[in-house]
């Protein structure tokens, strides 16, 4: 059996306040011909990264609407996790040759899971490329089953590897539904009878985004070894080369020859499925022990979610130096807290960022002249750190996520 993540409890109606009443209304409309709906959600890792988030949030909500719905991870080795970890990579556009090897490696877990997935489910969402193949090795050991199944790609696969999207390809076209973040994301010349746009949301109620009253803000951070009285920059990533760690610490560097006492603070989450993290949380750390003021922190250091929030919460300005994105929740997150964000011109970033709420950059220079611009410029920085939140409220919360799940859940029935 696949392992099953527990969640907590929670209810569309504590959004009320939040979204309004016709919000939380349309989702009980909604979810009225879907109760009792057995659904699964699979992905590859129970903590870590933007999906293990939504999940956590958008689980219980299923729940609290009469949805029968569970979130299940997949096994896997380091073998395995190394091998979803170029496919991941290349999916966004990395160069390189598909190994015969690597195809094997993917076959045998996705294989091994399918055997493993042994509960009956009207619907499974799956999610990302890890479990993509779990559908067709279910159906072949199961082949009177008569559930549908959805998949969810988070990542930008607009320009991907063809070796890799086309081996990919042959397990996605039998999918009943495929939903992609938004259009501009779906690879060149792929069609499916049933596709879907639903971009990411954040979680207002979570408790990386629950208001935190400044001073208790500030003794979090002094836990953490930030003081009140130093200011600072900070980016929230996993250590990923798409997210680009090291341009981040650049971008600081060219903005401390006009503000010397300015501090970076880099905050990564470790995750199961990322191999590829450990190696460049190691390069960081050894720049880290050459820079004063550059500090790092990780989920496996202290940093949770409420840490998270503190960070985000009381930075000057937060960056997102990101090459590529498929969504890149931070974002959402710091505007959420009126923080003004400097992030690069790409994916979902662009989507979040269209409103207002901060600047999108090219260019590590770029990045760097706007950061001095909003130090420079605080009274601005608020107000477009307050057109930010608005922004998220109309367009990146969990409930309108929720809605447009809903939608996809009815129409593969």
């Amino acid at each position: 059996m696949l392992q099953l993540i527990d969640v907590g409890k929670q209810s569309v109606d504590a959004y009320r306040e939040i979204v309004g009443e016709e919000a939380v209304l349309e989702l009980k409309k909604l979810a009225e011909p879907l109760r009792g709906l057995r659904l699964a959600h699979v992905n590859a890792t129970p903590y870590g990264g933007g999906v293990s988030e939504l999940l956590r949030s958008v689980v219980p909500l299923e729940r609290d609407l009469g949805i029968n719905a569970d979130w299940r991870v997949i096994s896997g080795d380091e073998k395995f996790f190394n091998v979803t970890k170029k496919f991941h990579n290349a999916l966004q556009g990395m160069e390189g040759p598909l190994k015969k090897e690597d195809e094997e490696t993917y076959f045998v877990y996705n294989i091994r899971n399918a055997q493993l997935f042994d509960t009956e489910y009207d619907v499974v969402i799956v999610h990302d490329p890890q479990p993509a193949a779990i559908r067709a090795f279910f159906k072949a050991f199961h082949p009177k089953s008569s559930t549908k199944w959805v998949w969810r790609c988070h990542i930008d696969t607009s320009q991907p590897n063809p070796a890799y999207w086309n081996f990919l390809k042959d397990f996605i076209d039998d999918y009943e539904a495929v939903v992609f973040t938004m259009p501009e994301f779906v690879p060149p010349d792929f069609k499916h009878q049933k596709m879907f746009f639903i971009p990411p949301a954040i979680d207002p109620l979570s408790p990386k985004n629950l208001p935190l009253p400044e001073d208790l803000a500030k003794k979090l951070l002094a836990w953490l070894g930030m003081y009140p009285e130093e200011r600072f920059i900070t980016q929230v990533s996993r250590f990923d080369p798409w997210k680009d760690p090291f341009g981040a610490i650049e971008v600081w560097r060219m903005v401390k020859k006009e503000f010397p006492d300015l501090h970076l603070a880099l905050v990564g989450s470790m995750a199961l499925d990322d191999p590829e993290g450990w190696e460049i949380y190691g390069r960081i750390m050894e720049v880290d022990n050459q820079e004063h003021h550059l500090h790092v922190f990780t989920n496996l250091t202290g940093v949770s979610n409420i840490e998270v929030n503190a960070f985000q919460k009381l930075a000057s300005v937060v960056i997102q130096n990101s090459i590529r994105e498929g969504f890149g929740l931070v974002v959402s997150e710091a505007l959420w807290k009126e923080t003004p964000v400097v992030a690069g011109k790409t994916g979902g970033i662009q989507m979040q960022l269209a409103e207002g709420g901060g600047f999108l950059v090219s260019s590590i220079e770029e990045c760097a002249e706007r950061v001095i611009y909003l130090l420079k410029n605080p009274e601005e920085a608020k107000i477009i750190g307050r057109q930010g939140k608005e922004g998220v409220r109309k367009n990146f919360l969990i409930t309108r996520l929720l809605r447009d799940e809903l939608r996809c859940l009815a129409s593969v029935l």
